[in-house]
């Protein structure tokens, strides 16, 4: 058979969102993306080399729909499910078989059903091989449930040769699935389990083998985001990777819970096996949102002594932040402000609270007659989707804008890049990976060109940080991101 696997756009033409890379595709003069979905390489890795597939993802590249495929999976987020719909029936029209999988189709199965052929619910390891035979003998089922979850020390090795890896910025793998916590907004517990399931430690390296063997020219190291919803949520497993890592010349980063601060020994190792950057869901300022989110863990640390300790391994602290909640008043705008600007958070992710399918929250919700409605494409944690407790559906995104707004401001960007580059944080990355002069150089020339536009804060912006491209402290991707979400914070 012929094999199309779809990853959908993750934005319209005419919306953006801190997730669709669109200034980076603009700056680089590149369509670029920051990563793919690995259940795509996932599903490639499991499929019998016999059938000839092709992927495409339309984050980077056009769909062919002139490519007879007799099969087409497409792997559905909430926030992208409309344009998977359209995308299952294009392909119908045209006599396809079409399979929709991932964590849409399998709170809704029965919505997804309505616009394919085939829903795979759960974990689709378990069932894609049966799936495809039938769909050989022309006998695909309407439904394959996973009746278990995969045991990942016995899964395959994923191949990302299908993939166009020169189109994203980083590579993805996950090391374990499943979340000891039970976050009333989160449905990572009720999609991979509470379990934590994790590859044994020879198959992360093959993968990390596989994706070093391909490195570009232009790369001294290759970037790897691990996908774990919590790494250390098996520190014993955790300390061995890291150790694990060390020989393999990788910048990465990650996400992990909060209590990773009173973790000397797993930081020490994290910087020494190549970790810039940790990814912490801090979520709010608030004790009371915390309890009823049931973020107990957060509840525990000072949040500012938290970041000062894992920043003083040299690793970045990106924090996650959710405004919305039932005790959120117009007053918690500018706490979080005030905290972000105080600790210094260079990269915080700012999201309006979103009762995804499949979490307790939006079963509390839609049961308080909450939910305002279900047009999956706003369900993108920049809409307000549901009625606030103390707040206006408008109050609530004013206040979204104004925090994105004020934290990414060019002000704000150049107070915080000053701060990091007088204490010298990027030292130990510029001594192990630095930045090459003609790299340097072609980025500033790249600034040069932006410098006459309509855009005035941008210019004088650029002004002043040109000559900053060459300081040796300076991490040009670092400049490169902020501009990117300050583009999209003054994007409306």
């Amino acid at each position: 058979m012929n094999i199309a696997l779809i990853i959908p756009v993750n934005s319209s033409d005419n919306s953006r969102s801190f997730y669709d890379y669109k200034f980076f595709s603009t700056f680089l003069l590149s369509r670029k993306y920051i990563s793919y979905l690995l259940a795509i390489p996932t599903l490639a890795s499991l499929t019998p080399s016999y059938h000839k597939l092709r992927v495409f993802d339309e984050n980077i590249d056009d769909i062919d729909y002139d490519w007879q495929a007799d099969l087409v999976g497409i792997s559905v987020r909430t926030m992208f499910a409309k344009r998977a719909y359209e995308i299952s029936d294009m392909y119908q029209k045209k006599g396809c078989k079409t399979v929709l999988g991932g964590i849409h189709p399998s709170m809704c199965p029965e919505e997804a059903m309505n616009y394919c052929d085939c829903v795979v619910i759960g974990e689709a390891e378990n069932v894609w091989g049966m799936l495809l035979k039938d769909a050989e003998q022309g006998q695909l089922k309407r439904i394959y449930r996973a009746e278990s979850l995969v045991d990942l020390s016995s899964a395959p090795s994923i191949s990302r040769s299908c993939l166009s890896r020169a189109r994203y910025l980083q590579d993805i793998i996950q090391t374990t699935k499943g979340c000891p916590f039970h976050c009333e907004f989160c449905s990572v517990h009720a999609f991979d389990g509470q379990k934590i399931r994790n590859k044994s430690i020879e198959q992360v390296i093959a993968e990390i083998k596989d994706i070093n063997s391909s490195l570009s020219k232009y790369k001294k190291k290759n970037a790897i985001f691990f996908a774990d919803d919590n790494i250390i949520a098996n520190k014993k497993f955790a300390s061995e990777l890291f150790e694990a890592l060390k020989p393999h010349n990788i910048n990465w980063m990650c996400q992990a819970s909060i209590n990773i601060s009173k973790e000397d020994e797993l930081l020490g190792l994290m910087r020494d096996s190549g970790c810039g950057a940790i990814f912490i869901g801090i979520e709010s300022m608030s004790k009371k949102n915390l309890e009823v989110m049931r973020k107990e863990i957060n509840q525990q640390c000072d949040y500012t002594e938290a970041i000062r300790i894992i920043q003083s391994y040299g690793i970045m602290v990106h924090s996650s932040f959710i405004v919305g909640y039932d005790h959120d008043c117009e007053s918690a705008f500018d706490e979080m402000i005030d905290f972000i600007q105080e600790t210094k958070q260079l990269m915080p992710l700012i999201n309006i609270l979103t009762p995804f399918p499949g979490t307790e929250l939006f079963k509390r919700m839609e049961k308080e007659g909450r939910i305002l409605h279900k047009d999956w494409s706003r369900y993108d944690t920049k809409h307000v989707v549901f009625q606030p407790h103390k707040l206006s559906p408008q109050e609530l995104e004013a206040g979204y804008w104004k925090i994105v707004r004020e934290v990414y401001s060019f002000d704000a960007i150049w107070k915080k890049l000053n701060y990091y580059w007088e204490i010298d944080f990027w030292k130990r990355a510029n001594e192990l990976d630095p930045v090459k002069f003609s790299y340097r150089l072609i980025f500033a020339l790249r600034l040069f060109s932006l410098l006459f536009s309509r855009n005035i804060n941008r210019s004088k912006f650029i002004i002043k940080i040109l000559p900053k491209v060459f300081d040796r402290r300076a991490r040009i991707s670092s400049i490169l991101a902020l501009m990117a979400y300050n583009d999209f914070a003054y994007s409306l």
